[in-house]
């Protein structure tokens, strides 16, 4: 039995030092040939694939800043097993622009395209970092990777359980929605690498004891810009507070911020930053086609569902505005069974349903409606094929960072995205920033209408009616509290149309709009009708934007046709500057059902119309004229009214009157009873003070006399009996019987003549 003990032990010892020497290598080749300071090395040639690699006969390193593979780079063999076990063997640009400056433990600035293999970017360095430095439990939490989403955070995870498989490290997954903090907090504290959401890492910082981070090395900020934006800064600023300043920070996002406040708050020391698609053509992925149609509000619901008919054999993810919306759609569409699995996620939901949710749509072809909760991050596994963005996002980057879940690393995608026609700005801005979006439109012909067979839902449904509320209210004020007017404005919206779309039979009341709308009706006060040609109008300026077709593309989307598709290889193709006459009815409005009366006709009065000629009677049956009658009628109300208000006059007089006799009688009440309260104050401290002084007499008489003496007067008073009469006054002494020295019989006899006398 001691022979294998000892065996362990050497084999412990063995591996220790071999692990030594391996740190001590790495160290001194990443010192010695660390690249420059600001240097890309991107730029620099890339060294040949059968070049020697680590320590070089002459004792010298080989350059690692060129690398294209990750067996190129001073890692520690674990970090390479685990890269090789998951696949990983070439690096993206990315990965090559950073990792050269981030092993020396610079701060990082890295800003890529999505789907560009940021996660790996700082998960390597990372695990190198507490490696190089030993980090065992008893050392604690080494590093902190933030996410802002759930989902992003279990993602992050899942890779550093992958790459960091064969290291020792202990890591932990904390994010919100989860019942097990107690047992969070009882290991948090042996946890070496924390993949955490903001909310529920300042939770163990301010509830769980001995929680800490004084020895931390690196803070890692995935969508850095998102966890930096105004809805996580109180958050963040409180965790930055407890964290020491002198570590490595690295922040990664597809929109990265160059804020100097922003960098300052996160107290980073000469970052290096890492553009490496800002001299690309494109702010997005080149294999991704992305295209925007102007559908009107009220058809929005109609071209979903047309647009997913068409697609059953594809992954669809569609983006809304808010919770109650996604709902909303989700129970409507899956009553309505449109040949394809269904799934809804949104922030409201149970994390492990979420879970549950996230893993399902990346399994199967589906259709998983989403707010942006799904839009930052997430890498499905396999690719979607369309992105579909039913609502505008609220800027640019939300827009890079929705169509980022498509066309990831080396696959293609597809995007499409519904425009009203008060959001056209959105289309300019996304120009500016790089972002090829080409117009479309589409054929209303193969448009399948859904709004008449929601009505009847929300009859049928219990409940589907509250939801449709909800989802009408959640929407307008999504588009009220956004920051850019230039593309939302809540009062262009075509309000009641759009509440019939839903299949609600009246339009709700919306409180916030009232004040809008009546600030809008005084800016038109002075136009008396309005013009029905403004939607034409708005299609007019469109057209003109939109650029001719050169006659090699068809003019229209035609949804539906499959054997199209396949043959095209896309059935979304530039519209052409043509509009259609604004006094025809197009193929749409012929189909679908009216669902309630429209509004849009106005009430017209005709000054030339002959007066009516009535004529009016009196009580005898003479004939007046009508305006006659009503001037007589006025006076008698106008003598009346005057009674009236003498009347009223003279009734309040009597009640001011009244009231006040009542509040005399009240006060001389008050008086009255504040004077015998008074009162008997007085007589209750006169008798306590009298007791007191009798019982300080008879003290003092006590002390004075003898003890017999005192004993005799203590049985004499208890012995005595006084009687006092009423009718006798107050100076009449009081009749006082010794009841020790009379017997029986006469106190008896003594007893009947004082009750004779009291009649």
């Amino acid at each position: 039995m001691p022979k294998p003990k000892s065996k362990s032990r050497g084999l412990r010892k063995e591996r220790k030092n071999v692990e030594l020497e391996e740190i001590n290598i790495l160290k001194e080749w990443i010192e010695s040939q660390k690249p420059d300071s600001g240097s890309n090395p991107l730029s620099l040639p890339s060294p040949p694939s059968n070049a020697p690699v680590g320590r070089l006969p002459d004792g010298t390193f080989s350059h690692y800043a060129a690398s294209t593979k990750f067996s190129q780079l001073p890692l520690s063999n674990k970090t390479i097993d685990g890269l090789k076990k998951a696949g990983y063997v070439s690096m993206t640009e990315i990965q090559r622009a950073s990792l050269p400056h981030a092993l020396c433990g610079r701060d990082i600035l890295g800003a890529a395209k999505t789907g560009s293999g940021k996660t790996l970017a700082f998960i390597i360095p990372v695990l190198e970092k507490l490696h190089r430095e030993r980090w065992g439990p008893s050392d604690g939490v080494g590093s902190i990777i933030i996410s802002p989403t759930r989902e992003l955070a279990d993602q992050i995870f899942d890779v550093v359980r992958a790459v960091g498989k064969f290291h020792g490290f202990s890591g932990g997954l904390l994010i919100g929605g989860r019942k097990e903090v107690d047992i969070e907090k009882e290991n948090v504290n042996e946890l070496n690498i924390l993949v955490c959401t903001p909310g529920r890492l300042l939770q163990h910082m301010d509830e769980t004891p001995n929680f800490d981070c004084s020895q931390l090395q690196v803070l890692v900020l995935d969508e850095a810009d998102r966890i930096l934006d105004v809805g996580f800064q109180k958050t963040l600023n409180a965790i930055i507070s407890q964290l020491p300043k002198h570590r490595q920070t690295l922040l990664f996002s597809a929109t990265q911020t160059k804020s100097v406040q922003d960098l300052a708050r996160l107290s980073l020391k000469d970052p290096e930053y890492v553009g490496v698609h800002e001299k690309s053509t494109t702010a997005t992925p080149s294999r991704l086609q992305q295209t925007a149609m102007i559908v009107p509000l009220e058809q929005k619901l109609d071209m979903l569902w047309s647009f997913i008919k068409a697609h059953l054999n594809s992954k669809i993810l569609v983006f809304l505005s808010s919770c109650k919306q996604v709902k909303f759609v989700y129970e409507a569409f899956k009553k309505l069974r449109p040949g394809i699995p269904l799934k809804c996620l949104h922030g409201k939901m149970k994390q492990g349903k979420r879970m549950i949710i996230y893993s399902q749509f990346c399994e199967s072809r589906s259709v998983l409606f989403s707010t942006d909760v799904a839009s930052r991050g997430l890498d499905f596994n396999k690719a979607v094929d369309w992105v579909v963005q039913v609502d505008c996002p609220e800027d640019v980057a939300s827009y890079i960072h929705r169509v980022g879940r498509t066309a990831r690393y080396l696959s293609g995608g597809r995007s499409v995205l519904f425009l009203t026609p008060s959001e056209m700005k959105m289309l300019e801005k996304l120009q500016e920033a790089k972002v090829p979006v080409e117009f479309i439109k589409a054929n209303t012909k193969r448009l399948q209408p859904v709004s008449g067979l929601l009505s009847v839902l929300l009859v049928k449904h219990e409940g589907m009616q509250d939801l449709a509320k909800r989802a009408f209210i959640t929407y307008l004020r999504s588009i009220n509290i956004q920051k850019d007017k230039e593309v939302f404005d809540v009062t262009k919206l075509p309000i009641d149309e759009y509440s019939a779309s839903l299949g609600l039979p009246m339009t709700p009341q919306v409180r916030f709009l009232k004040h809008k709308m009546k600030k809008k009706m005084s800016e038109k006060s002075s136009v008396v009708e309005l013009d029905n040609s403004n939607e034409h109008n708005t299609e007019d300026a469109i057209g003109s934007i939109r650029e001719k077709d050169s006659g090699s593309h068809r003019e229209m989307l035609d949804i539906g046709d499959a054997e199209e598709e396949n043959a095209d290889g896309s059935i979304l193709q530039p519209r052409s500057s043509e509009h259609q006459d604004p006094t025809k009815t197009t193929d749409l409005e012929a189909v679908m059902p009216a669902t309630r009366v429209s509004k849009k006709k106005k009430l017209k009065i005709n000054m030339d119309r002959p007066v009516g000629t009535r004529v009016v009677f009196d009580e005898e049956g003479n004939a007046l004229p009508p305006l006659a009658r009503m001037a007589g009628a006025n006076n008698v109300l106008d003598n009346d009214i005057s009674s009236l208000l003498g009347k009223k006059e003279e009734y309040y007089k009597k009640e001011r009157e009244m009231l006040k006799e009542v509040d005399k009688e009240d006060k001389v009440l008050d008086r009255q009873r504040r004077r015998e309260k008074r009162t008997k104050e007085k007589i209750k401290r006169k008798r306590q003070s009298t007791e007191e002084e009798e019982e300080d007499e008879d003290e003092e008489e006590d002390l004075s006399g003898s003890e017999e003496e005192r004993k005799g007067k203590q049985r004499g008073k208890r012995s005595k009996i006084y009687f006092d009469r009423d009718n006798e006054d107050e100076n009449t002494e009081k009749a006082v019987v010794e009841t020790d020295s009379i017997s029986l019989a006469e106190q008896e006899a003594l007893a009947l003549k004082l009750l004779g006398s009291m009649h």
